[in-house]
């Protein structure tokens, strides 16, 4: 009965049968392999070993500090940037694609000139700028054209280090978005375009059901390089005095002179964030390598019109 019921799953779901490039080569190990082996084993335990007996890392004071309140409070803001900076920067990122492909040469030539400047130009140096933006602009007013109705806004007041912080870090994470988007973008055939098209579909309608969903296998894996290097690029608004974990480990050993051991718990946290990031992303990878895998097969393939040849890219326009 088990044989029949497993005979059954095994019909219902046929594996994918791999492609002969994608099938693991065995190669017999050589003696220069069991070398390597020997100088990368040699070289971590020669790491591990002094970092255990010299007492100048200060572990006890390590250990100390690695979840006093100070610490965890900045580590909570280092979460609250990465989030909200990706968030906001991926959405203007999109806004800026579909900008960059429009056949309209004005749009997409301030698409351009926007990604080129905030790619251009040092994310610190832009971190500064805006927290010092008041310079230039000490009072602006929002309000709307030809009819009198405004409010003044007093830039000093509202570019804390915190809004700075948000605003610099977005504005450059949009630029590298956007091109990571546009990629995407270009990798739906044209046909696909045209065939949204002939069914009588609207610009956003057509970009809403039929693109992005089909660019997800491409943006979503580089993204979560960009959340993961967003992580580690918070570190610079601690110029800004904006309280992140890298900031509250300086205050405190600004306090004990405890310097490096505050900079071992500070890149320890790092590196643990960066390693739980790296489990979701490798799991989005595997699942979008699987089905572009599939899709790849002879299988899949054969019942397909042009199956084999290679996919054209397009610029089409996307509204």
């Amino acid at each position: 009965m088990s044989t029949d019921l497993i005979g059954t799953k095994t019909r219902s779901r046929p594996v994918p049968e791999l492609l002969p490039e994608e099938k693991k080569r065995i190669t017999p190990k050589r003696p220069r392999d069991y070398v390597a082996w020997v100088v990368a084993i040699a070289i971590v335990a020669g790491l591990v070993w002094t970092a255990v007996t010299n007492e100048n890392y200060r572990w006890p004071v390590v250990f100390s500090y690695f979840t006093t309140q100070t610490i965890l409070d900045g580590l909570l803001v280092t979460l609250i940037l990465t989030v909200a900076s990706m968030a906001l920067g991926t959405l203007l990122g999109l806004v800026l694609a579909v900008m960059r492909m429009s056949p309209q040469r004005p749009v997409s030539g301030l698409a351009q000139l926007y990604i080129t400047f905030f790619r251009g130009t040092p994310v610190l140096v832009q971190l500064v700028f805006w927290f010092n933006i008041a310079a230039l602009y000490p009072n602006l007013s929002v309000g709307i054209p030809f009819t009198g109705v405004s409010t003044p806004v007093n830039v000093n007041a509202i570019m804390t280090p915190m809004t700075a912080a948000v605003v610099g870090l977005t504005l450059n994470q949009a630029a590298y978005m956007s091109e990571i988007i546009r990629g995407g973008f270009a990798s739906v055939s044209r046909g696909q375009h045209e065939a949204a098209e002939s069914l009588g579909m609207s610009g956003f309608t057509k970009l809403r059901h039929v693109i992005i969903p089909q660019t997800m296998p491409a943006i979503i894996p580089a993204t979560g390089n960009q959340v993961i290097g967003m992580l580690k690029e918070t570190s610079l608004v601690s110029v800004l005095g904006v309280a992140d974990l890298l900031n509250s480990a300086q205050a405190i050993y600004a306090r004990n002179y405890q310097t490096i051991p505050l900079l071992i718990v500070a890149s320890l946290w790092y590196l643990i964030m960066t390693l739980v990031l790296s489990v979701p992303q490798s799991m989005i990878e595997r699942r979008f390598s699987r089905s572009t895998r599939a899709r790849l097969t002879p299988a899949a393939t054969a019942a397909e019109p042009g199956a084999g040849q290679p996919v054209p890219t397009t610029r089409e326009s996307l509204l």
